[in-house]
């Protein structure tokens, strides 16, 4: 883990109130595995850290990316950033995605900003020369935002994907809306039935209620599921155990244990 001040490349508002932030970080973007997240310090109004998953990391160009929506002080005040300051970020923490090295089909569910962590991993594991289908799950058409398979700093937006996919051919994304502005409607899970079969693994970051409807859908028993859970933390480090949660091996901490659980190991019934 480094401590680092990174400095801003772009910070750009890829959908409302929801920010695209590039970072100078060559020893962080080079460590970075998906699914792990970084600390922030987010000015000095601001006592905590907050925790962002690491978007996209570029180890040959020493950046990272973070997806982020302004929520409170905190995110507000790292939406303000531009191009030349210096924001201090803890990193890489936790543990991150684990592929299964005969996985061939990847099938990543975004919950909202659960897409954040996704791109990483969708991006790392085409390189290894794996199929992915990314399926992002909003509450409306504003909303979806992939930009899994775009050049550095250019979110792709769900309406550009016929050409966008040509930028990868082992990546296939697609959508859902609650209320059926755009494309499918449903939620995220929405997908699942038809795809669960064809997926030898799969990824998912969202909400705690999707989690929870995951846990008890018939089509994942027997998968390989892994999610990412998205928790309060206090200090990030495993000092002070404010993201305790309970699971079938005992108490883990969010931040040193996972954000990345083993979607049967959890209990689902202990967590709100």
């Amino acid at each position: 883990m480094k401590q680092n001040l990174a400095q801003v490349i772009s910070n750009v508002e890829a959908t409302p109130r929801v920010h695209l932030l590039w970072l100078e970080s060559p020893e962080i973007a080079a460590a970075a595995k998906p699914g792990q997240f970084v600390m922030v310090d987010c000015g000095e109004d601001v006592l905590l850290r907050r925790p962002l998953s690491i978007h996209k990391a570029d180890e040959a160009k020493g950046t990272l990316a973070l997806l982020f929506a302004i929520v409170g002080k905190g995110t507000n005040w790292l939406s303000q950033r531009k191009g030349g300051d210096k924001v201090d970020i803890l990193g890489p923490s936790g543990n991150g995605f684990t592929v299964n090295p005969k996985a061939k089909n990847l099938l990543l569910i975004g919950g909202g900003l659960g897409i954040a962590p996704l791109a990483f991993l969708a991006e790392t594991a085409a390189k290894d020369g794996r199929t992915v289908k990314l399926h992002h799950g909003v509450n409306t058409a504003g909303a979806i935002l992939i930009d899994a398979i775009s050049p550095q700093g250019t979110p792709v937006p769900i309406s550009s994907l016929t050409a966008a996919a040509k930028h990868s051919d082992t990546i296939k994304c697609t959508a859902s809306t609650v209320d059926g502005s755009a494309y499918t409607k449903g939620l995220a899970t929405v997908c699942l039935p038809g795809l669960a079969g064809w997926a030898d693994q799969i990824f998912a970051c969202g909400p705690m209620p999707m989690y929870k409807a995951m846990a008890k859908m018939p089509e994942l028993k027997g998968k390989s599921v892994q999610v990412s859970l998205e928790i309060i933390m206090g200090c990030g480090r495993g000092i002070c155990y404010g993201c305790t949660i309970k699971t079938k091996n005992g108490l883990k901490e969010v931040c040193q244990d996972g954000p990345v659980f083993d979607m049967e190991d959890i209990l689902w019934d202990e967590l709100k």
